[in-house]
């Protein structure tokens, strides 16, 4: 152990670099001559070699370092914190600089940050009269230090990407010797003036989305009181909370606004009278529409002048719709409504020519359906679109794909340094040299090439996330090897690099851990249920409106990308819409009938409908069918008209064929016959054809055919008595000469003689009466 001591003491600010890499480069030589001889427990990690000189005892934390990109005349000030890990108690320790070899790629800035043993020939020597004694430091104890040097001392000769260590050393008890216990690294961008070259310009996506907070839900009011599920928006817009800071960190910056309009819609409606959803299902008056007026105030003047992307309306997750819901058509309704939305609300007129799918993944399918509701141009990023050949070179964002569309290729390096956790002070002064010192390094890669670079960062930036992006982009604001490009119309614009790459990745090359994300299939059906039962409801409603734009609204903040970890909550959404949508579809209803009893062969039966809803509903058909209609005979359907809050009976006509219970149902059909509601049967009891009505249904029968039956024979007889060859009757004076008509020969019209049917021989004369 004394033996490391002492070459590590050896190499401390005594040996040069360049001699300590020769000695190390012959090592994997050695480490291979002593396995040839046998030797095989040897070790040529240089990180091995390293820690056990005791270098992670201590764990150092940088906290801030100002300014965040120093020029010659600056002093640079670092303050931070050590935390004794160890067992033992640490003495004479002290605080030291360190400042390591310039660095020549990005890459190089990646590994920056990780916390490695501390390597003498890489973090270099301590800076002389720079430091701060700690004396002792217990275990579990930390102590905060403050380090100020004039950036002129660190005798910085190059610009570029400078790795800036804070050692801590010291000596514990076992080891009493003075070495580096511990030493946390972060990252210089130097470049004291403007470059030379030309500089390179940065659009920066400014993100304002939220989770989904409000639902279908409203009252049963002429003012539609929403209902929102909590209260949990108002703490986001309330002074400190992560929306209201975006805002007002986002007011002063050289960025383009991107906002989900349903954001706006939400909190608008926040403004007036809402309800909040409370325990048994009792609502509560909301209490955020103080806060909700301030956001939007406070948003409008910090969109004056500035250009704003307006996504589509609930920012669908375009990469699930491409995957598996590419049948629903809601894209071109949500950018249309997304356009309307913030027109009235902030009154400024939109771009809503850009797609963004989740973290710039694409494939042909999501660039396909990201662009068929009139998106001309899809943000992307550079680890989805990569370059040809690997090049780590940047360039310009914009580049066309084919179709006349254009894909905005962000910098993945820029737009996830501010990913993770940024509520530690190390971990967000880190991500903010890490972003400058990268955008420095894009710069350096070719500065005679002016290139536009764009940066898209998380979606929802948490309050930390937010804070550490905007001083990020105010170290930018001097404009030294930078310049803002506050419209991502104008990066659009930007003349392509040749050599960029162009094609667009098939669909087998869509990062699994994001597709396991995706909203299911199943998903998509449920939504296309629920949009069937409202296309059909609307068309019975006289003011559809009142229905259909909260349920469109909520349909589409069925596909929205926030749902993306929160499956059960994407679940219990969708099923609350339906539930609800079929509540109201249930207020319009058939009243339970009790079974009726006929009181003659015709009669009618009456078949009430109540309409629950607020408004009135139209082109209703109301319709009975007999289960057995050579029983009983019903009508057919008939048409409902029926105001809100009112019921109506409706009376159908009905002829009994035959005795016996008979089951009907009563149905309600719209007018392109999509029920409503369930069936509502009852049955109907012919009871009133009773034997005895029979029987006297058959005595009046018989009597019309006795008396038929009596005319019949009546009228034979009469004729026999007319054509059977008798003689029409005499005085007696005397027998018949055998004139008239009873010699057998037929009647002459016209013969004087023939007889009128008086049997006096002589034709009658007019006015005389005849006597029978």
């Amino acid at each position: 152990m004394a033996e490391a001591a002492e070459f590590q003491e050896t190499f401390r600010g005594t040996t040069p670099p360049a001699a300590f890499h020769r000695v190390r480069s012959v090592l994997p030589l050695l480490a291979v001559l002593l396995v040839l001889l046998g030797v095989t427990e040897v070790s040529t990690a240089p990180t091995a070699r390293a820690d056990s000189t005791g270098s992670r005892t201590v764990a150092v934390s940088i906290d801030s370092l100002t300014p965040v990109a120093p020029t010659q005349s600056d002093k640079i000030t670092i303050s931070g914190t050590v935390t004794n890990k160890g067992r033992s108690t640490v003495s004479a320790g002290h605080i030291g600089l360190r400042v390591g070899g310039l660095l020549s790629t990005r890459s190089e800035i990646d590994d920056i940050g990780d916390r490695t043993p501390f390597s003498p020939g890489n973090d270099g020597p301590e800076l002389n009269g720079h430091t701060q004694k700690i004396g002792k430091l217990q275990p579990g104890i930390s102590r905060e230090f403050t380090l100020t040097v004039p950036a002129k001392d660190l005798s910085l000769d190059r610009d570029g990407v400078y790795p800036l260590g804070v050692s801590f050393s010291g000596q514990t008890s076992d080891q009493q010797y003075e070495r580096v216990l511990g030493i946390r690294r972060t990252l210089l961008p130097w470049q004291p003036s403007a470059a030379d070259g030309k500089k390179t310009k940065i659009t920066f996506l400014w993100p304002l989305i939220s989770s989904t907070h409000l639902t279908a839900r409203t009252e049963s009011d002429q003012q539609q009181t929403p209902i929102f599920p909590n209260d949990d928006l108002a703490a986001e817009l309330a002074p400190g909370g992560r929306l209201q800071q975006l805002v007002a960190l986002g007011r002063d910056l050289h960025v383009t606004w991107v906002i989900d309009p349903d954001l706006l819609a939400t909190v608008e409606a926040m403004t007036k009278s809402y309800q909040v959803a409370g325990p048994g299902g009792k609502n509560i008056p909301g209490r955020g529409q103080a806060v909700a007026k301030q956001w939007l105030s406070q948003l409008q003047t910090a969109v004056n002048d500035k250009e704003v992307v307006a996504l589509p309306f609930g920012d669908p997750d375009i990469a699930s719709l491409a995957h598996r819901g590419r049948d629903l058509s809601h894209l071109q309704s949500a950018t249309e409504l997304a356009a309307t939305t913030v027109d009235t609300i902030l009154q400024v007129k939109p771009r809503t020519d850009f797609a963004w799918p989740v973290d710039g993944a694409i494939d042909r399918s999501i660039v396909e359906v990201g662009t068929s509701a009139g998106a001309h141009n899809i943000i992307t990023r550079s680890d989805s679109l990569r370059e040809p050949d690997g090049s780590p070179y940047a360039p310009t964002a914009a580049r066309q794909i084919g179709g006349g569309y254009t894909a905005i290729v962000a910098d993945a390096r820029l737009s996830t340094a501010f990913e993770g956790d940024m509520t530690h002070a190390g971990d967000a002064s880190l991500a903010v040299q890490r972003f400058l010192a990268q955008s420095l390094m894009i710069n350096k890669q070719a500065p005679e090439n002016e290139r536009s670079i764009v940066v898209a960062p998380q979606r929802m930036p948490t309050t930390s996330q937010a804070q550490a992006m905007a001083k990020a982009l105010g170290g930018l604001s001097a404009g030294r090897w930078t310049q803002p490009l506050d419209r991502l119309s104008d990066a659009a614009k930007a003349k392509p690099d040749p050599a960029a790459g162009r094609r667009v990745p098939g669909p087998g090359s869509y990062p699994e851990a994001l597709r396991a994300q995706e909203l299911p299939s199943e998903a998509f059906t449920e939504i296309q249920k629920t949009q069937d039962n409202l296309s059909s409801f609307k068309t019975i409603l006289t003011s559809a409106d009142r229905v259909v734009i909260p349920f469109g609204s909520a349909i589409m903040r069925e596909m929205s990308t926030s749902w993306r970890g929160d499956p059960a909550g994407a679940s219990d959404f969708r099923a609350a819409v339906e539930s609800y949508l079929a509540t109201l579809q249930d207020t319009v209803k058939l009243v339970k009938k009790s079974d009726a009893t006929l009181s003659g062969r015709s009669a009618t039966i009456p078949v009430t409908v109540k309409n629950g809803l607020f408004q009135g509903i139209d082109h209703l058909y109301l319709q009975l069918e007999s289960t057995q209609p050579n029983r009983l005979k019903v009508t057919d359907k008939q048409l409902v008209k029926i105001d809100g809050g009112h019921s109506q009976s409706v009376k159908f006509e009905t002829r009994a064929y035959a005795n016996g219970p008979v089951k009907v149902y009563a149905r309600l059909y719209t007018a392109d016959g999509q029920q409503v509601g369930e069936d509502m049967g009852f049955i109907v009891h012919v009871t009133s054809i009773t034997p005895m009505v029979l029987l006297v249904i058959a005595g009046g029968v018989l009597l019309l055919v006795l008396a038929g039956l009596r005319i019949y024979l009546k009228r034979k007889r009469s004729g026999s008595r007319d054509g059977a060859g008798n003689g029409p009757e005499t005085d007696g004076e005397g027998p018949s000469d055998g004139g008239g008509n009873g010699g057998g020969e037929p009647e002459r019209p016209g013969d004087p003689a023939a007889d009128d049917g008086t049997g006096s021989g002589e034709p009658s004369r007019p006015g005389e009466k005849v006597e029978r």
